[in-house]
């Protein structure tokens, strides 16, 4: 698999797709540790277990069943990003 370097030349739908490829990634990694990380009650970012606020809303309730987690990284890596990160505000 080519890795990408220069995500500014692709097409709107190559971008797509390798957004969701890296996306779909991350879940693997969140599935097979799901005690690694818990899942944000106020905007459903899945962030790592050791956080105890959300770098995305600031929210500090957070769900860590391992189940949960699961279904919550199975969800997102099947579709594209929505959410306003800490990255989109610089």
């Amino acid at each position: 698999m080519q890795i990408l370097h220069n995500v500014d030349k692709l097409s709107p739908m190559a971008k797509e797709n390798t957004a969701l490829a890296e996306r779909a990634k991350r879940a693997r990694r969140i599935v097979r540790n799901p005690t690694l990380y818990k899942v944000c009650m106020g905007c459903d970012s899945i962030v790592a277990s050791k956080v105890n606020i959300c770098p995305n809303c600031h929210s500090y309730r957070f769900e860590t069943d391992e189940s949960e987690v699961v279904a919550q990284a199975k969800a997102l890596s099947s579709r594209e990003q929505n959410s306003v990160v800490a990255e989109d505000l610089f």
